[in-house]
């Protein structure tokens, strides 16, 4: 699986002109499941960025989790994230999940994370999605299993 993940001090996602996740002080995640991935790449994807220290202690460093700061995960299907652009100038999507596998996984990530005591908001797989935040820092992370 792969995953953008992008600190935030707010994000909101939305579909046909209405809010349908929205989170303070976090996490976007925008996430894609890749041919061949299981449930146990999205359970390690899910685990790894629950502990990922990337908030600022009292020192000012980035020594702090998500789990440590009881922020929340605003969760972003995106199958783009598998493009191939080494031929032409058009990307090819090919090493993506199929669609209902896509699907599973992702629902899979999210349960994974709110498992792990992480309060989690999605947005709608498959469906045109505006995507709002403040990224916090900036700190932009990328990172595939």
């Amino acid at each position: 699986m792969r995953a953008l993940i992008q600190r935030v001090s707010e994000a909101s996602v939305t579909v046909d002109g209405q809010i349908i996740g929205k989170i303070g002080t976090g996490v976007l995640i925008l996430v894609c499941a890749m041919q061949g991935d299981e449930a146990a790449q999205a359970d390690q994807l899910a685990a790894k960025i629950s502990k990922l220290r990337i908030f600022k202690d009292d020192a000012g460093k980035m020594n702090r989790s998500l789990l440590d700061i009881g922020g929340a995960a605003l969760v972003v299907s995106q199958f783009t994230l598998a493009a191939d652009t080494s031929r032409g100038n058009r990307p090819g999507f090919s090493a993506a999940a199929a669609p209902a596998q896509g699907e599973a996984l992702y629902e899979h990530f999210a349960q994974s994370l709110r498992d792990l005591g992480v309060p989690v908001d999605t947005g709608r797989f498959g469906a045109d999605m505006a995507v709002s935040l403040v990224n916090d820092g900036p700190v932009t992370i990328w990172m595939e299993l």
